[in-house]
């Protein structure tokens, strides 16, 4: 299946792995190590979401957790998973995605007509508009929650299972781009006891994405090497796919681990994500920055990125 929009070479993907999915009911191909979002662009898919209160059309902007208009349902029945973003869903074999908040379809939505009278809905309308009679009021707000809701919440039993645990640390680095990376690097040669976190499956952060050097060595090289002696050290705990959400007193960090849901629901076995309780020492924040947009007249339509996404 051709992907018209793929570039021949490069990117952080297996292209000896094609990987089929779905969206809207359409079906597409993508590679191994592609996200949703990458998938679509690279079929050329650029509309694929709808603003959740004037229903305009959304596209890709992100490349990251940043993401605020590519929101999508993932699956159905007790798998599925309302408000996902496509830049953090990794493609797996047989994925199925749809738009939210888009009847009967993204590209004849019902509720677009909203753009044509914009004007006459400003922020909070409906708070001083419909108020009238009062019991009419619970009406009202369910056609309005339901005009400018998003995904669908799940209305079956959750097939997956969780789990926590607690652990201690001596340096907790949230972040394993460059800065993380050296930081876990030079406590854990200290003898310390390290925990490094980072929310994508391979470490490098900004370095998988660019052409920079370090001490003299391309970046992705650097970034192999040390992260082949963090595995060698003992004392050194590395948790990808894993998201740091929670930064309490006397150092208590809470994290997400995602563990199964890369995997084909078919597939997925075990606890699906593990909520780590982590008490450090120390605990060193490297997460870097997002690209914030230039401000401009339909700087939310698609097509339109930031550089950095690009």
């Amino acid at each position: 299946m051709r992907q018209k929009d793929r570039l021949g070479v490069g990117g952080r993907i297996n292209r000896a792995i094609p990987v089929t999915f779905t969206f809207n009911g359409k079906t597409y191909q993508g590679f191994e190590g592609d996200t949703l979002a990458s998938a679509l662009l690279a079929n050329g898919e650029r509309f694929v979401a709808r603003s959740w209160k004037y229903h305009r059309p959304r596209g890709i902007i992100t490349a990251g957790v940043e993401e605020p208009n590519a929101v999508v349902q993932l699956e159905t029945g007790a798998y599925t998973v309302p408000n996902a973003r496509a830049t953090e869903v990794e493609l797996y074999q047989g994925l199925v995605a749809t738009s939210v908040n888009a009847k009967p379809n993204i590209e004849n939505d019902r509720m677009a007509v909203n753009q044509k009278i914009a004007r006459f809905i400003p922020a909070g309308f409906y708070y001083k508009t419909f108020m009238w009679p009062r019991k009419f009021w619970p009406k009202y707000e369910e056609v309005i929650r339901d005009a400018a809701g998003l995904g669908e919440a799940p209305i079956k039993l959750d097939a997956d299972r969780y789990d926590k645990c607690f652990a201690h640390c001596d340096v907790l680095v949230v972040g394993g781009g460059p800065a993380g990376l050296a930081a876990a690097h030079a406590a854990g040669l200290s003898g310390a006891r390290v925990i490094l976190v980072d929310d994508q499956r391979e470490l490098g952060g900004t370095l998988l994405s660019c052409r920079a050097e370090i001490d003299g060595k391309p970046a992705l090289q650097w970034v192999q090497e040390v992260e082949a002696e963090l595995r060698k050290m003992p004392d050194v705990k590395i948790l990808s796919c894993s998201t740091a959400f929670g930064y309490q007193d006397h150092n208590l960090v809470t994290i997400t681990q995602r563990l199964t849901e890369h995997l084909p629901v078919s597939r997925r076995q075990g606890t699906r994500e593990l909520m780590w309780k982590v008490r450090a020492k120390r605990v060193v924040l490297a997460t870097g920055a997002h690209e914030r947009p230039i401000v401009f007249g339909n700087n939310d339509l698609p097509g339109i990125m930031l550089a950095s996404a690009v």
